[in-house]
C-alpha cells in the first residue's frame, strides 16, 4: 500500500510539473542589445531561435589587387542548427550560405550588415533571405541574424605563397535567429 501511495504521489507530482510548464510563455530573442547596423526592421517577429554548432573553413588566399600579399579568406560554414533545447532542427552550410530546416526547406541570403562580436569571436551578421526553396519551417524566412558568436575567426596560422591554397577549419557557435513578416 505505501508502495503504490508513493508511486500515486510521484505521478501527480511529475504530472502537475509537465503541467505547470504548459502555457508558460517561450523566452523570445531580444534584439535590444545588438548593434543597430544588424537589427532586423519593424515588422518582422521571431519564428525560429537556434543555435549554429560546427566549423568554418578558410582558405590561405592572395589578397585581391594586393600582389605578394596573402590572407585567410572564408570559404564556407559547416554546422547544426538545434532548438534551445539541443535538438537538430537544421543545418547551415555554404557556400552559398544556406539555411535547411530538417523538413528539407531552405534558402539562401544577401549579407546587409555586420557588427564586432567581440575579440576572438566572428562579427553578428544581418541576413535578407531569398525566397524559400521547398515548403516547411524555412518558408517565409524575411531575415535571419547571427548573434551570441563564440569563436570562428580565422587561423593565426602564417597564410603565404608557400601554403596558399591550404585549408584550416575552426570551431565555432552562434546564435542563429529567423524572422518572418508579422
Amino acid at each position: 500500500m505505501i508502495i503504490k501511495t508513493t508511486l500515486a504521489a510521484t505521478a501527480a507530482l511529475a504530472l502537475s510539473a509537465c503541467a505547470s510548464g504548459m502555457g508558460a510563455p517561450a523566452m523570445m530573442f531580444s534584439q535590444d542589445k545588438l548593434p543597430d547596423a544588424v537589427k532586423v526592421p519593424a515588422g518582422n517577429k521571431v519564428a525560429m531561435e537556434t543555435v549554429g554548432v560546427g566549423q568554418i573553413t578558410y582558405e590561405c588566399r592572395a589578397k585581391k589587387d594586393m600582389a605578394g600579399q596573402f590572407e585567410w579568406v572564408f570559404a564556407g560554414p559547416d554546422a547544426r542548427l538545434l532548438d534551445r533545447s539541443g535538438k537538430q532542427v537544421g543545418k547551415y552550410y555554404g557556400p552559398p550560405a544556406t539555411w535547411e530546416a530538417m523538413d528539407g526547406s531552405k534558402f539562401t541570403g544577401t549579407q546587409l550588415a555586420v557588427a564586432p562580436g567581440g575579440a576572438g569571436n566572428i562579427p553578428f551578421q544581418l541576413v535578407k533571405s531569398n525566397p524559400a526553396m521547398g515548403s516547411g519551417a524555412m518558408t517565409g524566412v524575411t531575415y535571419v541574424q547571427r548573434a551570441a558568436t563564440q569563436g570562428g575567426v580565422a587561423p593565426a596560422l602564417p597564410c603565404g605563397a608557400s601554403n596558399m591554397g591550404a585549408r584550416q577549419i575552426v570551431q565555432y557557435q552562434a546564435d542563429y535567429i529567423f524572422y518572418k513578416a508579422s
